[in-house]
């Protein structure tokens, strides 16, 4: 396969003169993201509007530079994200809405309508067949985000607990997957129940198709029956009390791989272009509810047709920076006891991995590792 072209651009402005959303509208078009046929079209741009507490998500001005172009060429776009797996203050549409509303996402302030891609309760999913992969036989995606014409994706770049750091793949891959989608990632175990929660409602046990809930009338409440369960994870979209989860107990490497199979289901053989701002690089996911100072200097905005070139694009220009002091990357190098592994993401986090997802999607056919850095002012 031949080298994936990756454009690049650094976050100086002269004084007086272009903005950075200028400056990203600039870098999109010279990627060539008016070679896709938007005309009349529905066009998807999927990114993170961020947790409540958490400050270090994008700023909702790149996402409005993304959707004028888009619409400077004939397209329709809107912004869309997935509901979490986990409560918090995304896991429906309402709240999510809400939190995107309190983070500054408004179609006031980003020109563009807002959706959540799995509608109301994480439920409004799509499956989609996989060829060619090895864990996920169909992704359970957002409606929304498959009954787009066209894909873009609007990428923080940062550090990640698990898979190292969240790059174009995750934001794509696990981002995209409905609430089932996401368990199924994430979980290799089944349905738990707390009953202090469990209100007895039975919506849970009306969206299980294997007879795995079974409602005790004695003390009205729901219980798992653990032969029958198959962690699917419809459940998890039922409940409006927080009262069903699934342990995050996936080994890394596996979650990397059906993340990469994922992000395959969401761009295969559709119109799509991707983004991604090496901004801001906190150490943690932006799911979380707080921020830590950066592990790395802000490094540029990158732009290409293939995920996974952008994603080691991406990678490379961290990996070749020097870690910012005061920030957790930089403490934990200065603990005498601690062994450097010579890689950023994982002397942040040493718990977590990210090879395994870049070469899986290789070999599945999501992009080429190899790419050439296209340096534009």
């Amino acid at each position: 396969m031949e080298k994936a072209k990756v454009y690049f651009t650094d976050f100086r402005t002269k004084a007086f003169g272009d903005g950075l959303p200028t400056k990203l509208k600039k870098l999109i078009k010279k990627a060539g993201i008016g070679d896709l046929d938007m005309d009349g079209k529905f066009a998807a741009i999927k990114l993170h509007f961020g947790e409540l507490g958490n400050i270090s998500y994008l700023r909702p001005n790149y996402a409005r530079a993304v959707a004028d172009v888009v619409k400077e060429l004939g397209g329709k776009p809107f912004l869309t994200d997935c509901n979490t797996m986990y409560p918090g203050s995304r896991k429906n549409a309402l709240e999510h809405l809400e939190c995107a509303w309190e983070n500054g996402f408004t179609p006031l302030t980003v020109g563009c309508p807002i959706l959540i891609g799995d509608g109301l309760k994480g439920t409004d999913d799509i499956n989609v067949p996989l060829t060619g992969c090895e864990y996920v036989k169909e992704a359970k995606i957002g409606r929304a985000v498959m009954d787009a014409d066209l894909f873009i994706s609007l990428t923080h770049f940062k550090g990640h607990e698990m898979t190292g750091f969240g790059g174009v793949i995750k934001n794509i891959g696990m981002g995209c997957g409905s609430r089932a989608g996401k368990t199924e990632q994430h979980s290799s175990g089944k349905a738990q129940i707390d009953e202090t929660l469990c209100r007895g409602c039975l919506a849970c046990q009306k969206e299980c198709a294997n007879q795995a809930l079974d409602f005790y009338e004695e003390d009205k409440k729901m219980r798992v029956n653990q032969d029958n369960c198959v962690g699917c994870g419809r459940c998890l979209g039922a409940c409006n009390f927080d009262a069903i989860s699934f342990d995050f107990n996936a080994a890394v490497e596996m979650l990397n791989r059906r993340m990469a199979e994922y992000a395959k289901a969401v761009v295969y053989g559709r119109p799509c272009f991707h983004i991604s701002l090496v901004v801001d690089v906190s150490p943690n996911c932006d799911c979380h509810g707080e921020n830590d100072v950066p592990i790395l200097p802000n490094l540029g905005m990158f732009a290409s047709f293939d995920p996974l070139a952008l994603d080691q694009a991406c990678v490379d220009a961290c990996l070749a920076a020097d870690p910012l002091p005061g920030s957790q990357l930089a403490e934990n190098l200065a603990k005498g006891d601690f062994h450097d592994h010579h890689d950023h993401f994982t002397n942040n986090r040493p718990e977590s991995e990210w090879q395994s997802c870049l070469a899986h999607a290789e070999k599945i056919g999501l992009g080429t590792r190899k790419y050439e850095l296209i340096k534009i002012k």
